[in-house]
């Protein structure tokens, strides 16, 4: 049975989402510039919702910090909740999974979800044992979602299990694989995957003409984006993964030229990451302003791009 993504795309059928789900990585950003407690992560969050929701078709927060944000969120925008834990143990390659232990599928509907998201890692070149694990992991939660009606969005993020770093040009020679297999994989229907939020099939950074080294010609990138289109039946969206604004409007630009039939994004720090500063160092008041200019510029800016 399909389910219902109306909530959380554009008129024209787009999903132009804000994620602003990170729980440790905002720590950690807040943290660059003094000492952070809980409710400053809460209160960022609220600032992020309550300013530029009204210029995307959902949010993407977690039901840790995030809910009182999401109750701040434009009445147009839809809601998608993280399911997972933040992180994994870094000390094991293994990085299993993990769910939130107070929440279900069905607490995140009653907090008024419009989908669920879970992150995964995954290397498709990883131990057999470790990947039948997250699988059935996935399973789970595609069952949990079915029985609640409620959509399901899996980002899937690529690494390699033998702790390869993934800003390497090594690993960018391997990522084009990596992300497209298990696109492959997860677009299973046992699955019960509604939405895949992925990674861009290449590092940008070594593709000729964005970056200072070359792993792939603008031609071989361009034939990579076709093929991560031609591995799902399912819609999918892409991550921002931290880069800047302009460089993720390149990026999307470059696919778009590729002929990538990506449906959407769920854009993160490239729209609010500049607020952090502004925050941390000159107040609330501050940090609202440079939402209302630069962070409402960010977001416009990538819907003219996604409406093109």
């Amino acid at each position: 049975m399909k389910k219902d993504l109306s909530k959380l795309m554009t008129a024209d059928g787009v999903i132009a989402a804000l994620a602003i789900d990170q729980r440790g990585a905002l720590k950690k950003m807040l943290g660059k510039y003094g000492p952070v407690n809980d409710e400053m992560l809460i209160d960022f969050k609220k600032l992020v919702a309550q300013e530029l929701t009204p210029y995307a078709s959902a949010i993407l927060l977690d039901p840790e910090y995030g809910l009182p944000a999401s109750k701040l969120r434009d009445s147009q925008a839809g809601l998608l909740l993280a399911y997972e834990q933040s992180g994994y143990d870094t000390t094991k390659q293994a990085r299993l999974p993990d769910l939130l232990v107070d929440q279900s599928v069905k607490r995140l509907k009653e907090a008024d979800a419009d989908a669920c998201k879970f992150l995964l890692y995954y290397d498709v070149d990883g131990p057999c044992g470790i990947n039948e694990q997250k699988k059935a992991f996935v399973e789970r939660v595609g069952s949990e979602c079915v029985a609640e009606g409620l959509p399901f969005f899996l980002e899937l993020l690529a690494y390699d299990t033998n702790g390869m770093d993934v800003s390497s040009r090594k690993f960018a020679k391997e990522k084009p694989h990596k992300v497209i297999e298990m696109m492959k994989e997860f677009s299973k229907e046992r699955y019960n995957v509604d939405v895949l939020k992925v990674e861009i099939p290449v590092n940008m950074e070594y593709v000729a003409g964005f970056g200072d080294e070359t792993v792939y010609s603008s031609a071989q990138a361009a034939k990579y984006f076709e093929k991560q289109s031609q591995a799902t039946n399912l819609p999918f969206i892409f991550l921002s993964a931290g880069v800047s604004a302009q460089r993720f409007q390149e990026t999307l630009r470059f696919a778009k030229n590729a002929g990538s039939a990506f449906a959407g994004v769920l854009c993160g720090r490239a729209t609010w990451a500049g607020a952090v500063p502004e925050f941390m160092l000159k107040g609330e008041a501050t940090a609202r302003q440079w939402l209302q200019t630069k962070g409402k510029q960010n977001i416009e800016e990538l819907n003219a791009l996604l409406a093109k």
